[in-house]
């Protein structure tokens, strides 16, 4: 029998947190289901984001163990690792400002004669952050990975963000993209 390292303790911890959030908390803290049907219209529920999102955390922790197995030995966090944790997380948050700053911004700045709140929903405003935030987080976190800056980390963070477009804005009349739906 094998013994319990750091690197399976963590995939069972992250496991474990996306299944107890997806048992307890989601269906507490979320009025409606995954998808709602009215009179024909399906459209996102409030269960939708944060169940996918916690699936998502689920299947990372099911990667840490099967990488787990792979590995002979265990992976302990050092000085190092904690240290690209910090900057992973300043990358995170400069890519969050960006999206929450930046619609409102440019309202400001092409001085519109309506406020950004109302806006919030119409092209080109309600695409600027999301665009801006979300290119620049996986650009940046490929070219961390990567350790230079290449055409092609813009390029797929295009990619992405026009398919996270495609998917949930194009697709739902009444989702608003992050951040948008939270002002």
């Amino acid at each position: 029998m094998r013994r319990l390292t750091f690197t399976h303790g963590l995939g069972l911890a992250v496991i474990t947190l996306a299944v107890l959030a997806l048992v307890f908390w989601v269906p507490q803290d979320t009025v409606s289901g995954y998808l709602v049907s009215k009179r024909g219209r399906v459209s996102i529920g409030d269960a939708m984001a944060p169940g996918v999102s916690l699936g998502l955390m689920a299947l990372s922790g099911g990667l840490i163990l099967l990488e787990a197995r792979k590995r002979e030995a265990d992976i302990h966090p050092n000085g190092r690792s904690l240290g690209f944790l910090l900057v992973i997380l300043v990358i995170c948050l400069m890519a969050f400002g960006a999206m929450i700053w930046t619609g409102p911004l440019a309202v400001a700045l092409f001085r519109v004669d309506d406020s950004y709140r109302n806006l919030r929903d119409t092209a080109p405003w309600k695409y600027l952050g999301f665009i801006l935030g979300g290119v620049g987080l996986v650009a940046a976190l490929i070219s961390l990975v990567e350790h230079r800056v290449t055409l092609r980390a813009a390029l797929l963070g295009v990619a992405g963000v026009g398919a996270l477009i495609g998917v949930f804005d194009l697709a739902f009349d009444d989702l608003l993209l992050p951040p948008n739906g939270d002002q």
